[in-house]
């Protein structure tokens, strides 16, 4: 397993004025190279940023950092922005005052500083998606460039934290005709699958060294919100996970395996064999975060007596995923 991970225990116990809810942050990780073979995935987890890199923060607030990088063409990519990422995040000036524009500046960042490290070898061939899930006090700030997925439990409802970057998308494809680009049979510029990625300095047209603005792009798309007790836990997969799960089925996967033994790592090891029981070949990785020391609870369902007929959350996602392709 690519990994860089740390104790998977962290509390964090600073009271904040608008809410009783202290989240405990309690963390898990399992990859697998599935029938690959070669492991291009890579993942990381710093249950504290700061102390990690030795910067102090204001009031000593613990923030913790958690990625998954999807490598493809190699893995130097993908293994490059674990080990520099959360570094260049942390020597930001604006640090963590600022966070959401120091992560968005960090990506690019390490984009450019990876180019330029190894302008003159074959590594600039390789290149990787990249999500960074980064908890702060009762914050939660996703930033995801490429196809990885962050999925959000709340009371067993499945809330979606990133977009996938992908030539399907109304809004990347826009973006990428803007710049000069196109889109051929479902690839950037007939080359790569995903629209958003660091690394892949190789392909002409996508970006160049010191230029921004290309059809490929490093600059993360951001979701923060404010974390209640109805959050359970977020789940973090490279996008072979989801080619196997929807995410109201890993919602609803997570949670009856958590009930069982509330084991963080573990669930994620269930998770990544489950994927490739339904067939999964791909590299495979599953990190989760917890907000809770406990299992989440069992939900009750309606006592009334009557029969409640509704769309399933997984049913509405599909249907929001059929619309949007229309």
């Amino acid at each position: 397993m690519e990994k860089v991970c740390e104790n998977t225990v962290s509390l964090d116990f600073k009271q904040t004025k608008s809410s009783n809810f202290v989240p405990v942050v309690r963390s898990g990780d399992w990859s697998d190279i599935g029938s690959r073979d070669y492991m291009e995935d890579a993942h990381v987890c710093i249950s504290d940023l700061a102390k990690n890199f030795g910067h102090n923060t204001v009031d000593d607030e613990i923030i913790s950092f958690y990625g998954v990088f999807d490598g493809h063409g190699g893995k130097d990519a993908a293994h490059y922005v674990r080990d520099n990422l959360p570094r260049i995040i942390v020597e930001d000036a604006d640090f963590p005052l600022e966070l959401d524009k120091v992560v968005r500046r960090s990506f690019v960042q390490t984009d450019s500083q990876f180019a330029e490290r190894f302008s003159h070898q074959d590594v600039l061939s390789s290149g990787t998606t990249a999500l960074a899930a980064i908890i702060f006090g009762r914050s939660l700030l996703v930033a995801n460039a490429g196809d990885c997925r962050a999925v959000l439990s709340r009371r067993g409802a499945a809330i979606e934290m990133s977009k996938d970057h992908r030539t399907c998308c109304l809004n990347e494809r826009k973006r990428i005709e803007s710049l000069g680009g196109y889109v051929v049979d479902g690839y950037l510029n007939g080359q790569l699958a995903v629209t958003r990625a660091l690394g892949d300095w190789h392909p002409e047209g996508l970006k160049k060294i010191g230029e921004p603005g290309g059809p490929l792009s490093s600059e993360p798309e951001l979701k923060m919100i404010t974390l209640t007790k109805d959050d359970e836990f977020l789940i973090i997969g490279s996008d072979g996970i989801w080619d196997y799960f929807s995410n109201q089925n890993a919602v609803d996967f997570t949670r009856k395996r958590l009930q069982e033994h509330n084991d963080m790592k573990l669930c994620c090891k269930q998770i990544v064999d489950e994927a490739i029981k339904r067939g999964a070949s791909d590299n495979l990785t599953a990190v989760m975060v917890s907000f809770h020391q406990e299992a989440p609870p069992q939900i009750r369902g309606n006592r009334t007596g009557r029969v409640e007929r509704s769309i399933s959350a997984e049913g509405l996602h599909s249907l929001r995923a059929l619309l949007e392709e229309q």
